[in-house]
């Protein structure tokens, strides 16, 4: 059963979260455009974020590897929704990343157009993670496609990267910043999970959430 409430996170499901992470985990699919995605098998959670926000990092700390997913000091470098088997029990799905200034325009509203319908029409699709920078205030971008989520009426859980980085006073209000703009919109779950790549903070709750979408 899918994790909805941090109270739930309980020992066993961290355990679950552990032993579905220790499996094997490898690409698997690649798509750029709507009529080139996979069949429809294992369940998915996709994971979003502005670029630059350490999507690639979190799911290389997440399946404990160093080059699941590339890490690029090039922002909007993943031009493509990107799967990945896990354990044969659930995909996990690197979605491109938005925001990147530099992307030209009709790239960014391939990417966005992409985006839409897959979350839209996509029946195996349990979840979506969105990854925020603890450092910096929600960006534009960040709001225009938690909008793109809620018209999807996709249910989505808001992540914050890069925790070790934000000193305790300053942790504390963007976790209150965070908890109110998950009220604000219908398709956002309430539970936000901080979590860090580099010491492994949150890491095993994130787990324990995903292994609640994974087939037995």
């Amino acid at each position: 059963m899918a994790i909805t409430a941090a109270e739930e996170i309980d020992d066993v499901a961290i355990e679950d979260g552990r032993l579905l992470f220790a499996g094997v985990c490898d690409f698997y699919h690649g798509a750029q455009r709507l009529d080139q995605l996979p069949p429809i098998g294992l369940p998915e959670v996709a994971f979003a974020g502005r670029s630059n926000v350490g999507k690639s990092s979190l799911l290389n700390a997440l399946t404990g590897r160093n080059a699941l997913a590339r890490v690029s000091s090039t922002p909007g470098r993943t031009k493509q929704l990107n799967f990945f088997n896990l354990a044969d029990r659930l995909a996990l799905v690197d979605m491109p990343g938005y925001g990147y200034a530099q992307a030209a325009k009709s790239v960014k509203e391939d990417w966005q157009g992409l985006m839409f319908a897959y979350l839209r029409g996509r029946p195996s699709l349990c979840r979506v993670i969105l990854l925020l920078d603890a450092r910096i205030e929600t960006k534009p971008a960040d709001e225009a496609v938690i909008e793109l989520f809620d018209r999807a009426a996709i249910l989505f859980q808001l992540v914050l990267t890069k925790i070790d980085q934000v000193k305790p006073a300053e942790m504390v209000r963007k976790l209150a910043e965070t908890e109110a703009l998950a009220r604000k919109h219908p398709a956002a779950l309430h539970m936000i999970l901080p979590t860090s790549s580099e010491t492994g903070a949150g890491i095993a709750d994130l787990r324990a959430v995903l292994a609640g979408f994974a087939i037995s």
